[in-house]
């Protein structure tokens, strides 16, 4: 009976395999997670180290366009920023600098493409919304152009932000000035003038700006401040002269209108302004502090001005034809000429009251004049701006 011996070794050996197989399971399971770790650490490396590589190529693209754009090479700083994006398609800096060396070479549509989806990526990026605001200023689109501009005024900055949106500001201003937008000028630059630090330069500069908007007591103001620091400054001597001047106050404009020309005595603007307020000066009779003498004076002198006024208009106008002699002019004419007889010194002496008729009389006839006979003489100008600075008195 041989063969059930056989069986019962045959299934003993089988239960020392599986046995032996069991003891060895353990090792082979940690055989192979270790190679698992060792083929994922691997993996990982290989996979930090060819982002790395692509990063550091990426990223030396980048330093060469940057340095290409800070030099005016926009060509080829707009290569090497496209090189960089191949190694890293979604930087934000990247893209914001191939847009901003897009602008250099005046490829505005490229460069807006990438602007607005940079915006819509981050739409609190100060600089993003003002090449935005300067994109859409080109293209005349006011609305939009005013939008980008505010919203980077409140934007994050990088660096000093302040410094960042007063600059943004003053750029806002400019473009509104450029546009006729006065009355959005001058309501940026309350704003702006808020927010000026105690610097001369910053203050001259407001100043300008309130003078384009044509806002003289803000200029005023502002050049007054300049001048508390820098009191010498032509500039702002020149400005708050102007500003005065514009204003009416002839007396506080013939002194800073003085020193700005003592200061640069090439300014000609200023000092033909002096000029002319020291003439408003002599000629105004309605002055304090004046003599009754004086006061004549001042009348009988404004009187003969007005009258060869006329007498040059009706002579340009005879030599040009009928037709340019201004229509008011014969009745202001005999009327000037019926009262010359009362216009003297002890005519005025004897009525008072003939002072207000004289000048009212020159006051129509340098208006009427101003307007159809063409450039005065400086006294005439200097009547004109009397006649403006009491209308209503």
């Amino acid at each position: 009976m041989p063969e059930p011996q056989e069986d019962t070794q045959s299934a003993g050996g089988v239960k020392r395999q599986f046995r032996s197989y069991l003891r060895r399971e353990p090792v082979i399971l940690a055989l192979l997670s270790a190679l698992a770790v060792i083929f994922f650490v691997a993996v990982t490396a290989l996979s930090h180290i060819y982002e790395a590589q692509q990063e550091f190529l990426g990223n030396r693209w980048f330093m060469r366009g940057s340095a290409d754009l800070k030099q005016g090479h926009f060509e080829s700083a707009v290569t090497e920023f496209r090189a960089a994006l191949l190694y890293s398609r979604d930087s934000y800096a990247y893209q914001l600098n191939l847009a901003e060396a897009l602008i250099g070479l005046k490829r505005n549509a490229e460069a807006y493409a990438y602007f607005i989806n940079l915006w819509d990526r981050e739409p609190e990026n100060g600089l993003v919304n003002l090449e935005l605001a300067r994109i859409a200023a080109q293209k005349r689109e006011t609305d939009q152009a005013l939008r980008y501009y505010h919203n980077a005024i409140y934007a994050t900055w990088p660096g000093d932000q302040q410094v960042q949106r007063r600059d943004t500001r003053v750029e806002l201003i400019e473009y509104l000035l450029n546009i006729k937008a006065k009355a959005q000028a001058q309501a940026e630059l309350i704003a702006l003038a808020a927010n000026l630090e105690d610097e001369p330069v910053q203050q001259t500069h407001g100043g300008d700006l309130f003078l384009q908007a044509q806002d003289y007591e803000h200029a005023l103001a502002e050049y007054r401040l300049s001048l508390k620091v820098q009191p010498h400054d032509p500039a702002a001597l020149a400005g708050a002269g102007l500003s005065a001047f514009q204003l009416g106050r002839y007396s506080l404009a013939e002194n800073y209108l003085q020193d700005a020309v003592s200061t640069n005595p090439n300014d000609a603007p200023s000092a033909a302004r002096l000029k002319t307020a020291a003439l408003v000066m002599q000629m105004d009779p309605f002055q304090r502090q004046i003599s009754v003498a004086q006061r004549d004076g001042i009348v009988l002198e404004a009187f003969v001005a007005a009258g060869q006024r006329l007498e040059s208009c009706s002579a340009a106008g005879a030599a040009k034809g009928p037709a340019t002699i201004p229509v008011a002019q014969p009745g202001l004419s005999e009327e000037w000429a019926k009262m010359k007889p009362r216009i003297t010194e002890s005519g005025l002496r004897r009525d008072p009251d003939l002072v207000n008729t004289a000048m009212e009389l020159v006051f129509g006839i340098e208006r009427q004049t101003s307007s159809a006979c063409g450039a005065a003489s400086e006294k005439d100008a200097a009547l004109l701006l009397i006649a403006k600075l009491h209308e209503g008195n």
